[in-house]
């Protein structure tokens, strides 16, 4: 089937060491495992020259001199950040210290909807809300760095401020945790929106870039096919809900326990904000409803249909 989703999970990198994945183009992972990070997070030193980071990674002083090492006493043009999530941006304001760069980014971090009353955001401490970001970056912005022509590519979803990075010239995409080949992404609301995440994917496959770079996980070489795999294992899932909403499952766990039975254990409170992902954009499209306000604790329904 030409959208079935095949995942890699082939990714066994040397953490802490430069990897060459293109002509100045280097890959550091972190050593920060973990289910939610794969092997690692990917930080990317781009350039010749002189170069850019693109998501340097934790708060990690083993991290730091390996990301100071590939660097190699080259100018840092710029800290690129792909959203403001720990795990990504952590070390950046060290390295800005060290190397006297600026942080870019789409914005700070922030929220896809505002809080319901009594909600509380399981991924509060995830989220870096310090980051100090010297330039807010627009869709569609054209700058060069480390002698390469970037260009910046919204894709909200993951969260609010996610933002790729293409090199066009290359057909590269740096796409941080939007695409990446070893999962499917986690869209979380309040953070993330599932209808953002869907039409970031719908506005990827319509670009060229055929090489993508993710923030976790080995380069996907080939992305077109695994974001259709993803676009349909999202209607896939959103089925599945559909189905046991009618059946009389009212709550996200009688959801979570139906659908994701083969699921990490450590993985079900993802799946619970995935789930509750999926409703809210079922509820966008009037498909259906909560008794009440919005969010996991929340009873939900079909919609009725007119007849």
């Amino acid at each position: 089937m030409a959208d079935e989703l095949e995942l890699d999970m082939e990714f066994d990198p040397r953490i802490g060491a430069a990897q060459a994945l293109a002509p100045g183009i280097l890959r550091i992972v972190a050593p920060n495992p973990g289910p939610m990070t794969f092997r690692g997070t990917n930080s990317y030193v781009i350039g010749q020259d002189s170069v850019a980071v693109v998501d340097p990674g934790p708060d990690n002083a083993d991290h730091l001199a390996a990301l100071l090492d590939a660097i190699d006493g080259r100018p840092l043009g710029a800290i690129l950040v792909t959203h403001c999530h720990l795990d990504h941006t952590g070390l950046a304001p060290r390295l800005a210290a060290l190397t006297g760069a600026p942080i870019w980014a789409e914005g700070p971090h922030r929220s896809a909807r505002s809080l319901e009353e009594g909600e509380a955001n399981a991924l509060d401490a995830a989220a870096d809300r310090s980051l100090p970001i010297a330039r807010r970056l627009a869709d569609g912005e054209v700058f060069h760095l480390g002698g390469e022509r970037f260009e910046a590519v919204a894709t909200p979803g993951h969260v609010a401020n996610h933002m790729g990075f293409a090199l066009p010239d290359r057909g590269i995409l740096l796409s941080g945790d939007h695409v990446m080949g070893w999962a499917t992404t986690l869209v979380a609301p309040p953070d993330g929106s599932m209808a953002d995440y869907m039409a970031s994917l719908d506005k990827l496959l319509g670009r060229a870039e055929t090489l993508y770079l993710p923030g976790h996980g080995g380069p996907v070489s080939q992305p077109h096919p695994l974001m259709r795999g993803l676009r349909a294992h999202r209607r896939m899932r959103e089925r599945a809900i559909i189905e046991r909403l009618a059946q009389g499952d009212e709550t996200i766990p009688a959801i979570v326990a139906a659908i994701y039975r083969q699921t990490d254990p450590r993985l079900l409170g993802a799946a619970a904000l995935n789930v509750l992902a999926h409703l809210e954009f079922l509820a966008e499209r009037g498909l259906a409803a909560p008794h009440g306000a919005a969010g996991l604790d929340a009873r939900w329904q079909l919609t009725p249909r007119e007849p």
